[in-house]
């Protein structure tokens, strides 16, 4: 009878060992966790580094931009690899609100996180700007794939000029034609 109930015993306890570690996560197992500065590092891959230099007829020209068309600049914060540090040749210059948005793309990849920038006249019936932050609103910009007709957050809004330019990435001398935008914040005199 002692035999019996130490073999009931040891096997409840393997049955029990089994069954709690089929609950538990593998303490083997290394998760990679995404924070929120890993989150706003965006994969630019599907984007459309140069354009086709069309804008809105409603955006206004800058009346008179720091950095006026056909002047060059250095930018200073690159929204991809190969911008940061390389000289551009401004190609239009325009005062409106610049956005920075969050929102799902059409083609069902993974949220984008504080995409930089699209600007007001690029939203749809949007009404007067700036909008406020948390609004959502439609988009009809293309700079990334899965962007056109899109539902964006409106993560913050910006007063500014924007600034349309030309520039050779640092990173694959790719010359990028029309890049849509660059606000003056990310802009310094070349030297």
């Amino acid at each position: 009878m002692k035999l019996q109930r130490k073999w009931h015993a040891g096997f409840l306890t393997v049955v029990a060992a089994i069954a709690l570690s089929a609950c538990s996560e593998d303490p083997f197992e290394t998760k990679k966790e995404v924070t929120t500065e890993q989150n706003t590092e965006m994969d630019h891959s599907t984007m459309d580094h140069s354009s086709s230099g069309d804008v809105p007829e409603t955006l206004k020209n800058a009346e008179n931009p720091m950095y006026p068309v056909g002047s060059t600049a250095i930018i200073t914060d690159g929204h991809m690899d190969g911008m940061k540090g390389a000289e551009a040749t401004i190609v239009g210059a325009y005062d409106t609100t610049a956005y920075m948005i969050s929102y799902e793309p059409t083609t069902g990849d993974d949220r984008v996180e504080k995409h930089k920038w699209v600007i007001h006249e690029e939203l749809i019936d949007a009404g007067d700007a700036p909008l406020t932050t948390g609004t959502e609103v439609k988009t009809d910009a293309s700079h990334m794939e899965g962007m056109e007709n899109a539902t964006v957050v409106i993560d913050e809004a910006v007063q500014t000029t924007v600034y349309m330019i030309d520039y050779v990435s640092t990173t694959n001398g790719e010359a990028v034609k029309n890049h849509k935008w660059v606000t003056e914040s990310e802009l310094t005199t070349a030297n």
